[in-house]
């Protein structure tokens, strides 16, 4: 019996026997083309990750799903999160989209769509972590109200935001077409969705609620591995498992995941997916198969002999090509190391190039002992891609020469602090706010 040949009533349907599952990817072409005739909206594709779901009773297909990449923007949702712009970037992995949800023609079984919606978000999560390494916290869906009132959501436990402002994406654009949707929530991981707005926890988290490591690009890991390429090996051939690249990239994703101290990347290396393990370059285990990341000791042994001057050259230049296209704000400071002293006994200065919106440092140049960070400023900056950007420092920075430099040799622009160091810049200034023209 074919899903056309259903009873109208349903009614001899045990929904305690649907099952949802992801489809397989011989699957493919027939649940796209499902989706394509059968769904109001069609099919293109889904944007992004994506997922696709099938409702089943005993091998019949009963019901489609698709999730996808949240959407970029919603005041709604972004609103109940509670988080900045500039952290929604960095954590909108951890949402995922119902852009696609069909019962498929001749079905009409009684609180169907409510069941396989709350198996299909069930497993949601675990389908993202096995294909992209990374769990969902929440779900997100937009109803068009004058079609759906959204009644197999409200079932299956979802939570009604507002409306959106009827804008949609295009061509790298926002464009207004005046139909608004309803905002529909369904929150998988109540602390995780805590988390996503908290500026001072890990970009993902795993069953137990620990960091993970956010995956790269399939793009950005092979030019990771290739810029590895540049460095030179310390140790010796005998003995060697894991090739160098493999090493450092590992202790790279994990360091760009959160993990701070050679315990914490060991642990986010066991955690790796074999998809990114295998465009890191590491080795396959001949016993079962897999791509074995290296071990704690393997990584904290090479660290402490790796050249760390050929590391932050090449390191950086890779880091700002993954980030630089982001970036609009970047700041110069200077930090002594705590528990650094050269043998002299003068204490180690670093001063440092820091991307804000990424969390990422571009660039770090040591102050020599009898120098200071004024002098050093041009040293650390001149390689850097800094045309468009907005370079911040500190009152120690507010110098004629730096200014110049940024402005005509890096077309850039800067925001530079005056304090009482400068009187008569600072007296100058705030005589032109003084000025009846910029009061309110």
């Amino acid at each position: 019996m074919s899903v056309s040949q259903l009873s109208p009533s349903g009614s001899f349907v045990d929904l305690r026997r649907v099952r949802v599952r992801r489809i397989e990817a011989w699957e493919r072409e027939r649940w796209d083309a499902l989706m394509a005739r059968h769904h109001y909206l069609g099919l293109r594709a889904l944007v992004g990750e994506s997922v696709r779901h099938v409702g089943e009773l005993e091998g019949r297909w009963l019901a489609l799903l698709g999730w996808c990449t949240a959407a970029l923007k919603c005041s709604a949702r972004d609103r109940w999160i509670g988080w900045p712009p500039w952290l929604q970037w960095r954590r909108l992995h951890g949402i995922a989209n119902n852009a696609r949800f069909l019962i498929l023609p001749g079905v009409a079984v009684p609180n169907l769509a409510s069941r396989v919606l709350g198996l299909s978000v069930r497993r949601l999560s675990e389908d993202f972590e096995q294909l992209y390494g990374h769990r969902i916290v929440l779900a997100e869906t937009f109803v068009d109200p004058r079609r759906f009132a959204g009644t197999c959501y409200r079932a299956a436990g979802w939570q009604e935001l507002g409306s959106t402002r009827g804008f949609a994406r295009q061509a790298g654009q926002w464009r207004h077409h005046g139909q608004s949707k309803r905002v529909w929530v369904r929150v998988l991981d109540p602390r995780g969705l805590a988390r996503l707005a908290d500026p001072a926890t890990p970009n993902d988290l795993d069953k137990e609620g620990k960091m993970v490591v956010s995956p790269l690009t399939n793009q950005q890991a092979e030019t990771l591995w290739e810029s590895l390429l540049q460095l030179p090996d310390p140790r010796q051939r005998r003995g060697r498992r894991h090739s160098k690249m493999s090493v450092l990239a590992v202790a790279i994703c994990a360091v760009m995941g959160g993990a701070r101290g050679l315990t914490a990347i060991g642990e986010a290396a066991l955690r790796l997916p074999q998809r990114l393990l295998k465009r890191l370059g590491c080795r396959v285990d001949r016993r079962t198969g897999r791509y074995q990341a290296p071990s704690e000791s393997t990584i904290r042994r090479f660290l402490q002999s790796v050249d760390p001057e050929a590391v932050e050259r090449v390191l950086g230049g890779w880091l700002r090509s993954v980030e630089a296209a982001a970036q609009t704000v970047v700041a110069l400071d200077g930090k002594s190391l705590r528990g650094a002293r050269r043998p002299d006994g003068t204490r180690v200065h670093i001063l440092g190039v820091f991307a804000t919106a990424a969390g990422v440092t571009w660039a770090q140049h040591e102050v020599p002992a009898g120098s200071n960070e004024i002098a050093e400023a041009r040293a650390v900056l001149e390689p850097l891609p800094l045309q468009g950007k907005v370079v911040t420092a500190d009152a120690m920075h507010t110098q004629r020469e730096l200014a110049r430099f940024l402005v005509e040799d890096k077309q850039a622009d800067y925001a530079l602090t005056v304090k009482d160091n400068q009187p008569t810049l600072k007296r100058d200034i705030q005589t032109c706010f003084d000025d009846p023209a910029f009061s309110p």
